[in-house]
């Protein structure tokens, strides 16, 4: 079988029993897991305490090594990064304990290596390849983060459809203007939350400028 040799865990559920510089033991029914994790996801641990991780199993001949996340999108992202030529697992953690999803997102379609970097282990060439290989997915996860928020924020209205094509069609004017492509998606998407009907696109447009107006300041 093509599955006899491996043990793939992708999640447990126990009691916290120890957490160290990186890692931590999970208690499930009496057989204690050591899973590596980013400090976010350990800052939400507490020793005794019940808790859930997602897991990523890596199996290599000479070890199984469990990595755990406080959930999916963390998990996500740990999958994302480490498919950078480049970025181990150890790296992918560190990252991941500087940075949110969220902010992940902004950084990379931004080209922010000034904040990739602050990651340890991440140098000026790394972070380079890190930005470069993922500009694209990363781009195409802000928008698609960009118009669920649209869609969720707009009423239940027949015509409600049009808002995520009016929010792309803001966001590129932005674009286009020379703002970074997370920062024109962040900006639209506040703008239409806030707006009580669907909005038009020289709507979007003006309100998304305000938005980003503090920030050039």
């Amino acid at each position: 079988s093509p599955y006899g040799c491996r043990l793939m865990i992708a999640r447990l559920k126990g009691i916290v029993d120890l957490i160290g510089d990186g890692w931590l033991i999970l208690d499930v029914n009496g057989v204690g897991y050591m899973a590596f994790c980013s400090g976010k996801t350990l800052s939400q641990m507490v020793v005794g305490k019940a808790a859930r991780l997602e897991i990523e199993t890596h199996v290599r001949e000479d070890h199984i090594h469990l990595y755990g996340f406080a959930d999916e999108t963390e998990r996500n992202w740990f999958r994302i990064l480490t498919s950078v030529q480049g970025v181990g697992a150890k790296v992918g953690l560190a990252i991941l304990g500087v940075l949110s999803a969220d902010e992940l997102i902004q950084t990379i379609a931004a080209a922010d290596k000034a904040v990739i970097t602050r990651a340890p282990g991440v140098g000026p060439k790394l972070a380079t390849r890190i930005l470069s290989e993922l500009k694209d997915k990363v781009s195409d996860l802000a928008l698609d983060v960009a118009t669920k928020q649209s869609s969720n924020s707009a009423n239940n209205t027949s015509d409600s459809g049009n808002a995520p094509s009016n929010l792309s069609d803001a966001a590129s004017a932005l674009i286009n203007l020379g703002y970074g492509p997370s920062e024109a998606l962040g900006a639209v998407s506040r703008a239409a939350a806030n707006m009580d009907c669907d909005p038009d696109v020289q709507e979007l447009i003006s309100k998304g400028l305000r938005e980003l107006a503090p920030a050039d300041r």
